[in-house]
This record gives structure tokens, sequence and C-alpha cells, in this order.
């Protein structure tokens, strides 16, 4: 794929990523709102910490336990933001130098904006995916986050409306057309095993991971991967 078509299916890629999980964001607010947080207090959750499952752990805690449980959310919410440090060591080269350009960078260094980059093939593909995904879905959750927040009462639960599988059905879109291999197909599947088997009896955040650090070793080890290919001997060497 030429470097123009690949810009314009970044583009295509990052709004429907950041349209899907802007969605997400009213049920975040109206979650939020139900746990105890009011208006105020829900939106600069979103516009400073801006990490989905960070603040669905921080408000899902303070729910269940009250003021008295915020230490734990916060230990759980910042367990789940560890993944965010990887995302930014990986992002470094695609985002450039500059000290202005990397600040704002590392607020918008997300999962899909991480996920939409690295599925592109060409160095524009690639910048257009992160910044178009992170500003997109930052503006976009922040909307929607104050639209569920005000919402709230009349909206009910946002599950029924089927918001909580938005996010996933984005993800599982840009998945899907890299599992053309074994060693791929391996790595998804033993990473989602493990998050599934750990959820219920970790607290949040460690499962995500422990699952990552499996699909690292996995990787690393190039298990079911093809085989390197040994180098030619040179013409004429000893």
């Amino acid at each position: 794929m030429n470097e123009h078509a690949d810009a314009r299916q970044a583009w295509r890629d990052a709004l429907g990523v950041a349209l899907a999980t802007s969605a997400y964001g009213v049920s975040f607010g109206a979650l939020s709102v139900a746990a105890g947080l009011d208006v105020w207090q829900t939106c600069v959750l979103s516009l400073l910490m801006f990490t989905g499952g960070s603040q669905f752990a921080f408000v899902g805690i303070i729910g269940a336990g009250g003021v008295a449980a915020a230490p734990a959310a916060i230990a759980s919410a910042a367990l789940l933001g560890v993944r965010n440090i990887a995302y930014g060591m990986r992002m470094s080269a695609i985002v450039g130098p500059g000290a202005v350009k990397r600040l704002a960078a590392a607020h918008v260094t997300i999962d899909e904006s991480t996920a939409v980059s690295l599925a592109r093939g060409t160095s524009r593909g690639r910048t257009i995916g992160f910044w178009v995904t992170g500003v997109g879905i930052y503006l976009g959750w922040n909307l929607s986050t104050l639209a569920g927040a005000l919402l709230g009462d009349v909206l009910g639960d946002p599950r029924a409306w089927g918001l909580d599988a938005a996010a996933a059905a984005a993800f599982l879109a840009l998945l899907w057309p890299r599992l053309r291999e074994r060693q791929a197909i391996a790595t998804g599947i033993a990473a989602a095993v493990v998050a599934t088997v750990l959820t219920p009896t970790l607290m949040p955040g460690v499962p995500v991971l422990v699952a990552a650090l499996v699909a690292v070793i996995i990787g690393w080890g190039n298990l079911l991967g093809p085989a390197p290919i040994a180098a030619a001997p040179k013409a004429g060497g000893s």
C-alpha cells in the first residue's frame, strides 16, 4: 500500500475508532454520577486522567466503598495506567522530537491511538493514526462524559444501550486483519485466556499486566513463529 492510500486508511480507522470509543464515554459519565461523584468531578476526571479503564476502575471502587475506598481506587487506576508507559516508549519514535509535542502526545497515548497507529504501514499513516485517534477520542470522550453525567438518570443502565461493547468492537475490527499467522493468533488467545481467568480473583489492572507479560514472552521467544532465515555465507569467505 502506497503512502497516500495508507494515510487515507489511517484517517478512516482513526475516525471510526474515535466515534466508537467516544460513545462509551456516555456510560462512564452516567456510572460516575451514580457512584457518587458530581458532574464537575466526573468531567475533571475525564479531562485529566483520560484513560477509560482506569476511570471505570476508580469510580467502580468508589461506588462500592465510598470515600474510604479512595486509596484502593487510586491504586487500581494506577495499575491499569501502567500499560501507557509501554505505549509511550513504543510511540516515541513516531511522535518525534519537541518538548511541547511530546507533552501533548503523552496525554493522548492510549490503547486506541497506539493500536490505530501501529496498524499502518507507513510513517505518515502511523502519525495520522496516532494524532487523529488520540485527539478525536479526547474531544469526543469528554463531550460524551458530560452528556452521560447530565443525562445519567434519564439513560438508566448504560449497558442496556450496548455502549459497553462499542470500544471492544472497534478494537476487534483493528485486531482481526492482523491475525494471519499462528504466533499472532496464539498470542491473542493466550492473553485473552489469562486475563479472563485472573479478572475475578485479582484487583483491577493486574490481569491486564499479566496478560501483557504473557504476550511479550510468546513474542520474544518466537513461539509458533517462523524459524529465522540463516544468513548466506559471503562469497570467498573462509
